[in-house]
């Protein structure tokens, strides 16, 4: 059994290489088009989507393919384009290129790129990197980092990431660009709390750093918005619920909404007494 254990961490360790080296090189990508004249268009949901997004995923589906022939891909711009992903099996990989896709449009640095290997229902590797800031999270099983690299995409910095107990007063993240009234209400309840509105799946790292305690989501995402996320903050010890308490899932393909989308959800540090007292399901 230890063998065995050890053989899946070997694996999984290889495994999430692999996916930084190609977000890292969708990064690359991106940064190539970043600027007012990148040509944009609207998918058939309104939301917008631009050729750096295109560009992005292109660069990481041909490479998943390439290292992980047997593993399917759900990536946001094929299923956009009606492109199928096949039988997902037990594992699959969820690709978001560009997360953020308006405030890569607005000129601002928050947008990332997501890439996540699902197993059995729920991310255990994620990688989330920020090409403007040259930032990388990764999450394995209990094993969550932060990277800052230089020009030659050298890192030059690393730091253990791990979620903070929560003071009285949190810090909240929410959704710069999908706010929606009930996300407010939610955090109306936290007294004092500082709110931070920040883009893309930087909110589950900056709960996974400890620079913030609750991001809330009261709102429409798609699975491929969150599972790189929700693996760093795991492997830095938090958590992901639905907004009801119930465990949050992946692999969707039969939704009320559409395939892959997502519930409400609540990410958190894990501080159950403290969301007891806050009247959040734990």
């Amino acid at each position: 059994m230890s063998a065995q254990l050890d053989d899946q961490q070997h694996r999984d360790q290889s495994m999430c290489e692999t996916m930084t080296s190609l977000a890292l090189a969708a990064g690359v990508e991106i940064m190539r088009f970043f600027g007012p004249s990148c040509a944009r268009s609207t998918k058939d949901d309104g939301s917008p989507v631009t050729v750096a997004d295109q560009a992005a995923e292109a660069v990481i589906v041909r490479g998943l393919k390439q290292s992980f022939p047997d593993i399917a891909i759900v990536a946001e711009e094929q299923m956009a384009d009606g492109i199928a992903h096949g039988e997902l099996g037990r594992e699959f990989f969820l690709v978001d290129p560009l997360d953020g896709t308006r405030e890569f449009i607005a000129g601002r640095d928050e947008f990332t790129v997501n890439i996540a290997l699902i197993r059995d229902c729920e991310p255990v590797i994620g990688v989330v990197y920020v090409p403007v800031k040259r930032q990388l999270f990764t999450g394995i099983r209990g094993d969550a980092k932060e990277c800052t690299l230089d020009e030659n995409m050298n890192v030059t910095t690393t730091q253990n990431l791990q979620v903070r107990a929560m003071p009285g007063a949190p810090t909240i993240v929410a959704s710069r660009s999908h706010r929606t009234a009930d996300t407010d209400a939610f955090i109306g309840k936290f007294e004092g709390a500082q709110i931070l509105s920040v883009g893309s799946s930087l909110k589950f790292c900056m709960v996974a750093r400890g620079s913030a305690d609750l991001y809330p989501c009261f709102g429409r995402t798609m699975e491929w918005d969150t599972a790189a996320g929700q693996a760093v903050l795991a492997a830095a010890g938090g958590r992901m619920r639905r907004a009801d308490g119930s465990p949050f899932v992946y692999g969707k393909t039969v939704s009320d909404d559409a395939p892959f989308a997502n519930p409400w959800f609540i990410a958190d540090s894990g501080d159950r007494a403290f969301l007891h007292a806050s009247g959040t399901p734990s």
